[in-house]
This record gives C-alpha cells, structure tokens and sequence, in this order.
C-alpha cells in the first residue's frame, strides 16, 4: 500500500491563483502530502503565503513559465521517490494520490501517471492522448475548433488498446523522481503549453511507459492564471505545439513539418480573431 506522506513531495506552480491555490494546498494535505514547494511565477507577494500554512515558497521574482517553475521547486524539494506536479487551481479529490502511488508501485516500467481530470461541472477534461503526428494534429487543429467530436480529435484523445497513453496532461500528475530527473525534467524552452507533452515524450525516449488512473480523479477549475493573458497564451499554444512537432518528428513526417508549421499558424490567425479567452483543450 502507499505511504504519501513519505513517498511524495508535491511541487504547485502558482499565477495568481489566491483563493484556487489555497484550494489546491488543502486537498494536497487531506490525502497525506507533508512537503508542499510553492513556486510564485506571480508578481513578488502575489502568492497568498499566509494562508498556505507550512509550504515551502519559491520566489524567483519574475514569470519563468510552467515548466521551469516546475523544475526550480523540484530541485529543492527533498529526494522523495514520487514527484506531484500541479496546476494551482486543481481539486485533488480525497484518495486519489494513494491510487497514482499504487498505479506507480505496481508498474514498474511506468514513469508517470495521470488522474482522471474533471471540471467543475462534472464534465471530463481529455487529459489523456496520444502523440499526434503532422496529420492527426493538422486534422485536430483545424477541425476542433468549429467540430469539437471530429474523428481526429477522437483518436487524439484515445487511449491506445492495452490502456496506455502517450502523454498526460501537466494540470496534475505523478512521476517517479529519478526518471523526472533523468531526462532533466521540463524541457524550458516550452514557456506555457505542449511541456507536458514533450516530457513524455522525452521519458518514452528512455523507455518509460505512461500511464492514466480513472481511480485518481482531480477537479481543476482550468484557465485562472492564464486568464490574465489570454491572448499571449494562445500564442504561447502555438508556439508551443510547432516546437514539439519539430522537436520530435522523423523520417518522412519532418520533412513535413513545414506544413504542420503552416497548418498551426492558420489556426493561431483563426483562434485570435474568434476567441476572446484561453485557448481550448490543445
């Protein structure tokens, strides 16, 4: 059985999260997380530190992105065997860590496992997929936007048949701590979005396996740091999106990438002339 409370340190990035991160800290402790690391990517004294409690806060002074965030407080939390990364406007529900250490204990060629994520009104997010090659993601790109069930964004989301994924999303998860910093955890060159991705990507690289619990469910309320910025975040989608598909196309499919370059930036024109928020589900 699991021990989180020895076995796991947690790492929450937090943009302005007030009241959601205080949320997020609350149910980290009701399922047994003793080291919390905080990292205000926020302005200096944005993060509500009083209402936090015991956390361990990390002040870098300046907005470093999701996953550099991720890394700074990973490489001062104490050497645990299980990393859990989160957003700071996620809800973990109450035994839904102990069942991501189960999943990990009992998988031994798993390094990374994600929750069942839902929103608020109970909808589910799909947090679980596959890498999209140039004609799955041109195909999702282009028609999720005005399709949202279109086939290709069906496959995107689906598991493959023996229950695993390619790539969880980065809201919340858990890794194996050597492995996370085996492949030299987030890649920062991803500033926002598509990181999750590559860090999966990265981990199959070495041979890993990634996984998903529909035991373990979280609820994250989606789009509140991200908020404050929403047009800079769709650019930051893109951006991010064209980086993987460079990063990790081969063969035939990089060259290619060309197109993917120019199907992503139809859609980035599409998304800032239509949308008035945060981008969609990528």
């Amino acid at each position: 059985m699991s021990d989180v409370a020895r076995d796991v340190a947690a790492v929450v990035v937090d943009y302005h999260a007030d009241l959601e991160l205080i949320g997020c800290v609350a149910s980290l402790r009701r399922n047994g997380v003793e080291e919390i690391v905080v990292v205000e990517n926020g302005d200096l004294g944005s993060t509500p530190e009083a209402a936090l409690g015991a956390v361990r806060l990390v002040r870098p002074g300046l907005n470093l992105g999701y996953g550099a965030g991720v890394n700074r407080g990973a490489a001062l939390a104490s050497e645990r065997t299980y990393l859990l990364v989160s957003n700071p406007d996620v809800v973990v529900h109450d035994g839904a860590l102990a069942a991501m250490v189960d999943f990990l204990a009992s998988h031994a060629d798993y390094a990374i496992v994600g929750p069942r994520i839902v929103r608020p009104d109970a909808s589910v997010y799909p947090s679980h997929r596959v890498f999209p090659n140039v004609w799955l993601a041109g195909a999702h790109a282009l028609l999720s936007t005005w399709w949202e069930h279109n086939p290709a964004t069906k496959r995107y989301r689906a598991p493959h048949p023996d229950g695993s994924v390619d790539w969880v999303s980065g809201a919340c998860f858990l890794v194996r701590r050597d492995a996370f910093e085996a492949v030299g955890g987030f890649d920062e060159r991803y500033f926002m979005f598509a990181e999750d991705m590559a860090l999966c990507w990265s981990l199959a690289q070495h041979g890993w396996r990634v996984g998903a619990s529909d035991e373990a469910v979280v609820t994250h309320v989606e789009g509140v740091s991200r908020a404050r910025a929403s047009r800079a975040m769709l650019v930051a989608h893109h951006r991010s999106a064209l980086r993987f598909e460079w990063q990790s196309a081969r063969g035939v499919r990089r060259l290619l990438a060309p197109l993917a370059s120019l199907v992503l930036g139809l859609r980035l024109v599409v998304a800032l002339s239509t949308s008035k928020g945060s981008p969609s589900a990528p």
